[in-house]
């Protein structure tokens, strides 16, 4: 819908000039709001506040939706979509509320002036609402269930600084960019993902407000407050619910179905990316079955790499959609790669982001809005790591409990004997972690083990990466809470990967070309009941995502859909030795590593050299490397 930006500075003196400064940061953020722009400057004895929006008209095209938006004592900006206001709307009618536009920003004012911090738990949508009320000299702000969307803020030096994306923090005088090393660790961590999970950022005293929080702030004392009011694990706590599988089936599409068709509403174009798997194809099918107009769907397809378009093609031909299909060049997908640390303003290094704005542009060509099919496997159980780490527990868990020690000792006994490189340290700390797993009684537990360490480098090769070896990193999900082993799995999915990786990927990509992206699986009454359904319905031992499948055979033939799930690949290492071998020379040499002051040099070198060889077998680290050196070229020079 938007990016959104502001300040509040608790200084006496100022010394800047207040309505340039959230002017130059709202028109950085042109490409989330190319049709309006507006801010507010609140001058206070104790602060001074400035909200500013740059607006993507979605609902209410008219001038009535521009923001900052003032009722009563009340002022917002506001980033997202309330699919359900009208509902909330009709409800406020009969409380005596009255409107003057049909934007969901004035409902969502109505909303807080009646039911204040409350009113966010009566939201479907994704949203991060910042609201002004200066008959308490309040600042709250609510971020949605999933983050979708984002929201960034920075305290320090007196100023509280927030925005949709970090970008527009560099337009302000207070601004300190210096580099939390945490986060870089945090960065380098995961085996395949490059990403800072939230709270943490890149920056120092800069975070993400989590998702399923709202942050408060006393403007006459100057404090801060963070709250939770929903989080996933909560439902995965509660009794399963006895339900017959077909009974379950039958409520879950109807839960779908809702999501879908709210995530419809719009005064502009609206599409859907189709890859033609199993996610994608069950928002396709629920939404064209139930409309005579030919909905719009959207596919790319490679020459190189993995290529789902001819499954895209043959699914849109069989549900009857208006279907756009274009086969990229090598050509041009490579030239998006130095356009990724201006969309992703923090390291991000996720490669797939490639193909998704370039099947974002190919959408902006005939729509403003488009519905992305994600979080299917994290809800409904469909990764393979699933699998493998169901049954790898079920084989330790059957081992006799007399045995356990002793191939725990035999185990550490072996992986002593392990070489203490790179690409054998990841091999080595995987058996660690089975061997831990091993030693441990409790399914939970374990699971978290085992999970966790599949997907970490050790913190032995970390330590090589960096300079400083001082590291703090904590781990905040409560394993006792869940009653399943895969559960605990899945949730660590939705809280980490979900959140900070997939969503954050489609968010900057649509609103690289100005089109607003919906999440219908995100859904929150999708989550809480897929959480309470019996694992088995999700996951009976030989089935991932079952129930999510046997509502797709619902409308697609079963051998339509029976092929191996592969997702956007590209052959991004074999660019990196061939045309792109000029951004490993540019970005990786010794002296371009020595830039930051934070890497190893001549280790770190070491493995950019096997790289070159052909000879590292743990690639995603080049890559890692790679987009953390181009966005500190572009945001720290």
């Amino acid at each position: 819908m938007c990016g959104i930006t502001g300040f509040i500075d608790f200084s006496m003196n100022i010394g800047y000039n207040k309505k340039m400064v959230i002017k130059d940061m709202n028109n950085t953020l042109d490409h989330r709001g190319p049709d309006d722009k507006g801010y507010e400057i609140f001058e206070e004895d104790k602060f001074t506040i400035a909200l500013g929006q740059a607006r993507l008209s979605i609902i209410d095209l008219t001038s009535a939706g521009h923001q900052p938006m003032r009722y009563k004592n009340l002022t917002i900006v506001f980033n997202g979509e309330i699919y359900n206001y009208r509902e909330l709307k009709s409800e406020l009618l009969e409380l005596g509320h009255e409107f003057h536009t049909d934007s969901d920003t004035e409902v969502i004012l109505h909303c807080y002036e009646q039911w204040r911090e409350k009113a966010v738990n009566k939201f479907i949508g994704m949203f991060a609402i910042v609201i002004y009320d200066s008959a308490t000299n309040k600042v709250c702000v609510f971020r949605d269930r999933a983050g979708v969307k984002p929201f960034y803020y920075y305290y320090s030096d007196q100023v509280f600084i927030f925005a949709s994306e970090l970008k527009a923090f560099h337009k302000h005088p207070k601004f300190q960019k210096e580099i939390d090393k945490d986060s870089i660790y945090l960065f380098f961590k995961n085996v395949h993902h490059g990403y800072i999970p939230a709270p943490k950022s890149i920056f120092k005293n800069t975070f993400k407000l989590p998702p399923g929080h709202f942050l408060e702030i006393d403007l006459l004392k100057a404090s801060v407050n963070i709250e939770k009011y929903w989080d996933v694990t909560d439902f995965y706590k509660l009794p399963k619910l006895n339900l017959s599988y077909e009974d379950a089936k039958c409520q879950t599409k109807k839960l779908l179905l809702s999501a879908c068709e709210y995530r419809m509403i719009a005064d502009v174009p609206v599409g859907v990316f189709l890859s033609g798997g199993y996610d994608s194809t069950l928002v396709t099918s629920l939404l064209q079955t139930n409309r005579s107009e030919k909905l719009k769907t959207f596919t790319i397809g490679f020459n190189e790499g993995n290529n789902e378009a001819p499954f895209a093609k043959e699914t849109a031909k069989y549900l009857g959609t208006d279907h756009t299909e274009y086969i990229c060049t090598t050509k041009e997908a490579q030239e998006i790669i130095p356009t990724l640390p201006f969309f992703y303003d923090e390291p991000f290094a996720d490669s797939s982001a490639i193909p998704t704005i370039l099947v974002s542009q190919l959408a902006s060509k005939s729509v403003s809005v488009v519905l992305s099919a994600d979080a299917g496997d994290e809800v409904f159980s469909g990764y393979e790591s699933y699998k493998f780490l169901e049954r790898n527990l079920n084989k330790i868990n059957n081992l006799p409990k007399w045995l356990k020690p002793i191939i725990g000792d035999v185990g550490s006994c072996f992986i002593s004997g392990i070489p203490e490189t790179l690409d054998h340290g990841k091999m080595k700390h995987k058996i660690s972690s089975f061997i831990n797993a091993i030693r441990s009684f409790d399914k939970t537990a374990q699971s978290k083990i085992v999970f966790d360490n599949m997907y970490s480098l050790p913190g032995s090769f970390l330590e090589k990466i960096f300079i400083d070896k001082n590291f703090i990193v904590r781990e905040n999900l409560d394993v006792n809470s869940f009653k399943e082993p895969l559960e605990v799995a899945m949730a660590i999915d939705y809280k980490s990967y979900l959140q900070n990786d997939i969503l954050t990927k489609v968010d900057r990509a649509t609103m690289s070309v100005s089109i607003e992206g919906r999440e219908p699986l995100v859904d929150h009454r999708i989550i809480e009941f897929a959480a309470q359904l019996p694992l088995e319905y999700k996951w009976d031992g030989k089935t991932s995502k079952k129930i999510l499948k046997d509502i797709v055979h619902d409308y697609i033939p079963k051998e339509m859909m029976n092929r191996p799930k592969t997702g956007f690949s590209l052959p991004i290492y074999s660019w990196l030795r061939g045309d792109l071998s000029y951004l490993i020379d540019e970005y990786l040499s010794p002296k371009a590593l020595e830039q930051s002051g934070l890497f190893n040099v001549p280790w770190v070198s070491e493995q950019v050299n096997l790289f070159k060889l052909n000879k590292l077998h743990y690639q995603p680290f080049i890559w890692k490397l790679l987009m953390f050196q181009m966005w500190y070229n572009k945001w720290m020079k």
